[in-house]
């Protein structure tokens, strides 16, 4: 006889989360990606009742009357708002799930930073079973990025990964299907947009909204001088002195200057992990070179950086904001061969 669980498990379907601080992205076993959503759920400020989540709530942010509240309930890529972040899963669960009258009850595995506590794995873990999950594992998001950049995680070989996200940079060095030396920085896409909102302010007396300083970033963003220094953008925000709206035109190299620092941050954390690795492994590095994965390795010019300061060749993976998600998509197809690269957790083998 089959058990309730069971049951409800032959109509779900393993679902991969990477569950991030700018994005989320949702992996469908057989189907692949099938949701790449920004993580922003909109809600009425006095009843907490959930009213948009996704892209929809993203284009309230910095709109909203005072009735409605755009809140991204994940920061420096942990848990901040325990319930809204159930809630966002819960919904993007129901999105694949879109049976009329079904109960799913998927396995799920969700991406976490290399470097949270163990009470953060719990809130993880915890929202994704309270979300609608029969069993829940995670995955260190550096190794999940490098399975899903096509890394040889498995074999006795270093692999280094660079993986930028939103709210946080993780750095690892792979061997063996475990991480041998890693760092977590909480600085990302976010802190980015916050250095150009306060060049803004420091050089131009101009407020600039979060949304804005995004798009300027994709626009001109770079890490280094190159052919992206010509282009130009206008920044428009409202000025400080009088109130009343302006705007400002400013080249890449400004851009690039604003970013410096954020930027000087990650490119020394690449540099210490290195420091930190056995000579073995540093040798395969030089090999094979480092590999970017997340949103920020777009960033124009980051990999020449990166490659002056570490005298090591550079790669951008292919398709870098999908990495993390991919690499859960490819682990719950060979739970069975890949559980080593799972955290350690409390919950039991998931059922078939």
């Amino acid at each position: 006889m089959f058990g309730l669980h069971t049951l409800l498990g032959l109509f779900s379907r393993d679902i991969g989360i990477d569950l991030g601080t700018a994005n989320t992205l949702v992996h469908v076993r057989d189907r692949g990606i099938v949701i790449s959503e920004p993580s922003v759920v909109a809600l009425d400020a006095k009843t907490r009742k959930v009213l948009a989540v996704g892209a929809e709530a993203k284009r309230m942010v910095g709109r909203t009357p005072a009735s409605i509240i755009a809140v991204r309930p994940l920061r420096d890529g942990v848990i901040s708002d325990f319930d809204v972040t159930q809630q966002m899963i819960a919904y993007f669960v129901r999105k694949v799930h879109d049976r009329i009258g079904m109960v799913p009850r998927p396995r799920m595995l969700l991406g976490i930073p290399s470097g949270v506590t163990e009470v953060e794995k719990r809130a993880v873990r915890d929202a994704a079973m309270n979300a609608g999950a029969r069993w829940a594992g995670l995955i260190e998001e550096p190794m999940a990025a490098a399975i899903g950049a096509g890394l040889p995680v498995n074999e006795p070989t270093g692999s280094l990964i660079v993986d930028i996200g939103g709210g946080t940079t993780e750095v690892a060095v792979i061997s063996l299907g475990g991480i041998v030396v890693s760092r977590s920085l909480r600085i990302g896409g976010d802190e980015m947009d916050a250095d150009i909102v306060a060049y803004a302010r420091r050089e131009y007396n101009l407020f600039l909204g979060e949304r804005t300083a995004e798009d300027i970033k994709i626009a001109i963003g770079s890490a280094s001088p190159g052919e992206w220094d010509a282009q130009r953008v206008t920044l428009r925000g409202r000025d400080l002195l009088t109130g009343l709206p302006r705007s400002v035109e400013v080249g890449g190299e400004q851009i690039r200057e604003a970013l410096d620092a954020s930027l000087a941050l990650i490119v020394d954390t690449v540099k210490d992990t290195i420091e930190e690795t056995p000579p073995e492994l540093v040798a395969d590095i030089m090999d094979q070179g480092i590999v970017l994965a997340g949103g920020g390795a777009l960033l124009a010019g980051l990999d020449r950086r990166i490659a002056e300061a570490t005298q090591m060749p550079v790669h951008i993976a292919n398709d870098p904001l999908t990495c993390v998600v991919r690499g859960t998509g490819v682990v719950l197809e060979e739970l069975d061969l890949m559980e080593e690269v799972l955290v350690a957790d409390t919950y039991a083998r998931p059922s078939r």
